[in-house]
């Protein structure tokens, strides 16, 4: 998986995903890497690639798991960030953007 140093790149970015996974899941988190992931949506019998930048953090004070797993994405007119816990089956960014993507489809607000 590629990896890239979004932090120096956009300090402001990292701060707003840091933001949601205190707002969702009430603990603090660093900055750890941010990694490239792709994966296949199908809508209407069509298929799209999605690549997405997921950003890895540590997090503390949570008591069920050590890593967080987030990113941002357009939701009509604003962005919306993401945030997936390192708890099984997600151990990696790839399987947290799957776990969102099967999340979104099982709860009918995949668009």
């Amino acid at each position: 998986m590629p990896k890239t140093n979004m932090a120096s790149r956009d300090h402001n970015y990292i701060a707003r995903l840091q933001n949601a996974i205190r707002q969702l899941h009430h603990c603090e988190s660093k900055y750890i890497e941010s990694v490239t992931v792709s994966g296949t949506l199908l809508f209407f019998q069509k298929s799209t690639v999605e690549e997405v930048e997921v950003a890895v953090f540590e997090i503390s004070d949570n008591p069920q798991a050590k890593r967080a797993y987030a990113w941002s994405c357009r939701d009509g007119n604003y962005m919306r960030c993401v945030v997936v816990l390192e708890i099984p089956p997600v151990s990696s960014p790839q399987t947290a953007f799957d776990a969102a993507v099967a999340a979104q489809i099982v709860n009918r607000t995949l668009r």
